[in-house]
């Protein structure tokens, strides 16, 4: 009697097994096997792969990662699907903008490519790393499973040591996009749900005793004059008896260089008495920073700045600041949420031309070159997980899931001068699960990174009209989303909300705004008109001035950007609140009526700048 195939019995279970997922949902790939990359050489796995949409799970349910290489006629049994030719898409990309067919799939789809390898040298290592794959992303080598990440916005990275064979190895991917009620953020958004591999994919080589991971950060003290540089290693052990546990750590332009000794846990830090030149806006001013161990070296540019609040002022190297700011999303008419040099460079163009010094990277991570370029631009900027809406509070796998992407971001962009702000959440109903799950964000963040500020968009109690939040308490900065004009209607409620409110610590209108369609179908006036959303902006600049505990604000936002949830006539599946159309070129009014208050603040700031130099100066004299 003939055996049954493996092919013939994996068809057969796939039939009954409602929990094929659970073998491939570890969750392994997070913030503790990320590697820092800045200064690697790496090798680019971007380009075409394979592709099949896969609705139905029908490829983990069947093994597909199993099948083996061969022609179709050397095939003895029917298949579904061949992951080594076929439909083939660009890496990166969101296939949502690739084929009309694909625009609202939700689900898991399949990318494959041959990885070919030359002499594999046994005392190195290799890592794979995947800047964002939306949401859930298994990686399979040679047919074997070696882990899945959660999280549609921060990087991860798998060891492909001792799995890659030299020669041609074929690599797989399995990324599923769909909302579930305990994934972060879960079904209910108000962006699009892009899909896919939609940042770069590298493959990295290191000794085997590496840094892991890097962090370069000016001491909170006051003084200015102490740098932070803590090193994690990986496998220090397996260093040369020669050159003991040691790290050593570079800024050549503050000739500096110390040694840093490496404790049992892989960590080793070491203080700089050192005074660099403070980073800011008007400065900003980057060094190079080099780390070695053992054969393995990496660098970063870092800017050196303290961030603080006292009371309800934000302070930056100890002066007082207002964030002139704009909230973007990353989202591209033709790409999707791709992005490249090119579109950033245009957003950091725009909002200093709208009179900027921060902005609001909502709702997710964005990709990890904005921060890169904020520092060299001089841009502040807030940074946020997806912690949105309704969130599965009480569950402690959501839980999980968003504090593993609050770490992500941190490890990621933790050497940033440019990013002020963690935010852990948006516009959260004030419950007690609520506020157990994100008060303990906002400490997690504190603990990984005491630097920085946190924030959330905090609510209003309305009965009251008055800011009141329990979340408030325990962040630095309370973000406030209000949309006095649009959503809601009396707009008087704003002024008397600003007089009620008693906060003891710096607001940032996180939020405000109206449509404004320009576009062919466009109301000459009312409602979605460009005129009333101009209105908007000039009634809600007049009253928040008058608010001295408003510290900032991110109006919401700069380019129109596509979402699933705006159906109307005059929306067409677009949140037209951008000042700028989606074209990115085409500038509302509303744009240069922030970009005048803008520019009286600063004008305001450097007038008072002035008149304290001069104080200081007449005293020394």
């Amino acid at each position: 009697m003939l055996e049954r195939s493996d092919m013939a019995e994996n068809a057969l279970q796939a039939l009954h097994d409602e929990d094929y997922d659970v073998p491939f949902n570890r969750q392994n790939l997070n913030h503790e096997t990320l590697l820092f990359t800045g200064g690697r050489a790496s090798r680019s796995l971007d380009g075409d792969w394979n592709f099949c949409v896969d609705l139905l799970d029908t490829g983990l349910r069947q093994k597909w990662f199993e099948m083996q290489p061969m022609p179709p006629e050397a095939r003895t049994e029917p298949w579904d699907y061949d992951p080594y030719m076929g439909e083939t898409v660009p890496v990166p990309s969101n296939w949502a903008v690739l084929k009309e067919k694909w625009y609202f799939f939700e689900g898991s789809a399949w990318y494959t490519r041959p990885l070919d390898i030359g002499t594999l040298d046994a005392g190195k290592r290799q890592f794979l790393r995947i800047g964002a794959a939306a949401y859930d992303c298994k990686i399979f080598l040679n047919g074997v499973f070696l882990g899945n990440h959660y999280g549609a916005s921060t990087p991860f990275c798998v060891e492909l040591t001792g799995q890659l064979r030299e020669g041609r190895n074929w690599l797989m991917a399995c990324v599923n996009n769909a909302r579930t009620r305990d994934r972060v953020p879960m079904r209910n958004t108000d962006w699009f749900n892009y899909g896919g591999l939609y940042r770069e994919v590298a493959l990295y080589e290191t000794p085997r005793a590496c840094i892991r991971g890097l962090s370069v950060q000016l001491v909170p003290d006051g003084s200015y004059g102490k740098i932070s540089v803590t090193v994690e290693a990986d496998r220090a052990a397996d260093l040369p008896a020669s050159l003991g546990h040691l790290a050593k750590v570079q800024i050549p332009e503050l000739d500096v260089t110390a040694e840093i000794p490496i404790g049992a846990d892989g960590n080793g830090s070491v203080v700089l008495e050192v005074t660099p030149e403070l980073w800011s806006p008007e400065r900003p001013h980057l060094y190079d920073v080099i780390a070695t161990l053992g054969d393995d070296c990496v660098t970063d540019r870092v800017g050196f700045r303290q961030i603080e609040r006292r009371g309800t002022e934000i302070l930056l190297n100890g002066a007082p600041l207002f964030l002139r700011g704009i909230s973007v999303h990353e989202d591209d008419a033709a790409l999707g949420k791709v992005t490249n040099d090119e579109d950033l460079r245009r957003r950091f163009a725009h909002a200093k031309e709208l009179g900027c010094n921060f902005l609001r990277l909502a709702h997710y991570p964005h990709h990890e070159r904005a921060a890169e370029l904020a520092d060299e631009l001089g841009l502040l900027l807030w940074e946020e997980v997806p912690v949105y809406w309704a969130i599965d509070f009480a569950n402690p796998a959501t839980y999980r899931d968003a504090e593993n992407q609050l770490l992500e971001l941190i490890r990621r962009d933790r050497n940033r001068a440019s990013v002020i702000i963690w935010s852990v959440g948006n516009e959260n109903p004030d419950t007690d699960a609520r506020l157990a799950f994100m008060r303990s964000l906002a400490e997690t963040a504190k603990a990984a990174d005491p630097t920085r500020l946190t924030s959330a968009a905090c609510l209003v109690n309305h009965s009251r009209n008055r800011i009141e939040d329990r979340l408030a308490a325990h962040i630095d900065v309370i973000g406030l989303n209000e949309y006095y004009g649009w959503y809601e209607e009396n707009f008087e409620d704003l002024a008397e909300i600003g007089a009620n409110s008693r906060p003891d610590r710096p607001v940032v209108i996180s939020e405000t705004g109206a449509d404004g369609v320009i576009a062919k179908q466009g109301p000459a006036s009312g409602l979605f008109s460009e005129n009333y959303m101009s209105e908007v902006y000039r009634k809600q600049i007049a009253t928040l001035r008058e608010l001295d505990y408003v510290k900032g604000m991110s109006p919401w936002i700069l380019y129109d950007f596509r979402v699933e949830r705006r159906q109307n006539m005059f929306q067409l599946g677009y949140n037209h609140k951008g000042l700028i159309a989606a074209d990115k070129v085409t500038k509302k009014e509303a744009f240069h009526i922030l970009a005048a208050y803008y520019r009286e603040i600063a004008s305001a700031e450097s007038a008072a700048q002035a008149d304290t130099r001069a104080a200081v100066e007449g005293e020394g004299l």
